[in-house]
């Protein structure tokens, strides 16, 4: 089973990014949890989270990707944010802007159920929530309407981005 860094650091155990070799560069890791669950190119989406991540003149230390259910989630939501209510996405920074550091959870139930909801492709949903929750850890909020505006703005840059690295 994986540990993401925060529960590393809660239950005293060795921090995830101790088990990597120092280097220059950051490194992106993915992981499932309770799901079958196969990504797209990773090869694809490490360029496409890089060309993000330098777009916003951020940069990579440690990315984890953690991919889920729902109710592997919720109990997330529950037990470190207090809120009994299904997500998308949570997003657990260790390390402040310009720094990109931490885990970003996904539930893929709510990927698809999101993706018929709005009418919309599986693999655009998920992008989508992928760049939500790296722009997280790029400073963006979405707690106001105005945060909101400027998170979507983004994401939907990054879906662009993704579009040009296919072509």
């Amino acid at each position: 089973m994986y540990l993401p860094l925060f529960l590393c650091n809660y239950m005293n155990t060795s921090p995830l990014e101790s088990r990597f070799p120092d280097t220059q560069e950051g490194v992106i890791l993915y992981f499932k949890e309770d799901i079958d669950f196969d990504l797209p190119s990773e090869t694809r989406l490490e360029a496409w989270i890089k060309a993000t991540i330098a777009t916003e003149q951020a940069k990579l230390q440690q990315l984890s990707y953690i991919f889920c259910s729902d109710t592997y989630l919720h109990q997330l939501n529950v037990e470190y944010l207090d809120h009994d209510t299904l997500t998308d996405v949570i997003s657990f920074p260790y390390a402040e802007p310009p720094n990109i550091q931490g885990d970003i959870f996904i539930s893929i139930d709510r990927i698809r159920e999101n993706a018929a909801t709005f009418g919309v492709a599986f693999e655009q949903e998920l992008l989508r929530v992928m760049s939500h929750g790296l722009l997280h850890f790029c400073g963006y909020g979405d707690k106001t309407e105005a945060e909101a505006q400027l998170m979507r703005t983004k994401e939907n840059e990054a879906l662009e981005r993704w579009h040009r690295l296919s072509n």
